[in-house]
């Protein structure tokens, strides 16, 4: 048997027992998998996503997407991985999640930790970095070195995409990014992580770019895709491409059809919910980013340690998370 934390009823943080402790028996490692032990995990829209709206099916269901942590034991068939190696990884969504003592994970999903960061800090790069690399790299189409004379706006860079979005645009293409933040912190934020513009997004972004001068050729959308929808189909180049995240209740797609603008949605658990023939893609982006974290070329986006992993203090961080205010990424050491 194991520790977990986990919710019963899908509804808002603030009701009460909404998040519980409770046993339950230790996962077996398939034949793909890796049986780790959790020593941090970080906390992301997601997680309060879930919480919020999916009812659990059968009893406590245990969110936690991200960690880090040292491989106990390996499936039958694993081959990229032994007890005692330390990793990190952002997991799968369709199977119980990491705020456990112990979890099960593909290896194909998951790479060597940077030696650099500890366990809680290595905890809070994984499903960012995911999502970021394959929004630059898949979605947008770009390769490492391009993008030279054109630019990137990121829609909210100051939260946990957003920050590595703009180092990785920054090191590893030639694009001019400019971020989005409209609070001093945030601004300062997102100047730190490497944006060249910072615009405010309480203002239409159509204005903000032209007073800026730029006319951008890609756009993450990253949060209020629906509020800002407009004002980018306005401030994009014709043949521009726009990727976002999040689930706008309804967008005029018909919008983008005069400038022959590209879209799409970035999901980087459609790998592992679909058992893609490229799911070994995240093992092999996780150990680049962990070599350029390790080597400086990128820094943590960790802002918020959230101490050890327990009921009130995993509360405490989906309450930092729903609220808004948020920078960077939370993290919280493993259950003790």
């Amino acid at each position: 048997m194991m520790k977990a934390i986990g919710y019963q009823n899908a509804g808002p943080i603030s009701a009460a027992d909404v998040l519980i402790e409770f046993a339950t028996e230790t996962p077996q490692p398939g034949p793909n998998d890796l049986l780790v032990d959790v020593r941090g995990v970080s906390v992301n829209p997601v997680d309060v996503k879930v919480r919020a709206s999916a009812q659990p099916d059968n009893g406590p269901r245990i969110l936690g997407f991200d960690a880090a942590g040292v491989v106990q034991a390996v499936g039958s068939a694993v081959t990229r991985f032994r007890p005692g190696d330390e990793v990190f990884y952002a997991g799968d969504i369709t199977r119980p999640g990491t705020n456990a003592e112990l979890h099960v994970v593909d290896e194909r999903l998951v790479g060597r930790k940077p030696a650099s960061l500890g366990f809680a800090a290595a905890a809070g790069m994984p499903l960012t970095s995911i999502t970021a690399w394959e929004i630059l790299f898949d979605s947008l189409g770009l390769k490492a070195g391009e993008g030279t004379g054109e630019s990137l706006l990121v829609i909210g860079g100051a939260g946990g995409v957003g920050s590595i979005l703009i180092q990785l645009a920054k090191q590893l293409t030639g694009l001019t990014v400019i971020a989005t933040a409209s609070r001093d912190d945030t601004r300062a934020w997102v100047k730190k992580m490497g944006a060249d513009h910072v615009v405010n997004h309480r203002n239409p972004l159509d204005e903000e770019m032209k007073a800026l001068g730029i006319s951008p050729r890609y756009v993450a959308s990253l949060t209020h895709t629906q509020q800002h929808f407009a004002s980018t189909v306005k401030l994009i180049k014709p043949r521009g491409h726009i990727a976002l995240i999040d689930d706008p209740g309804s967008l005029d797609i018909a919008a983008i059809k005069p400038k022959a603008l590209s879209f799409s949605w970035e999901f980087m658990f459609a790998r592992s919910m679909f058992q893609t023939d490229d799911m070994e893609a995240q093992h092999q982006l996780l150990n680049r980013v962990s070599a350029l974290l390790d080597d400086g070329t990128l820094r943590s986006t960790v802002n918020h340690h959230g101490g050890v992993l327990n009921v009130a203090n995993l509360r405490a961080a989906h309450e930092l998370q729903e609220s808004g205010k948020a920078i960077g990424k939370t993290v919280l050491d493993g259950l003790s």
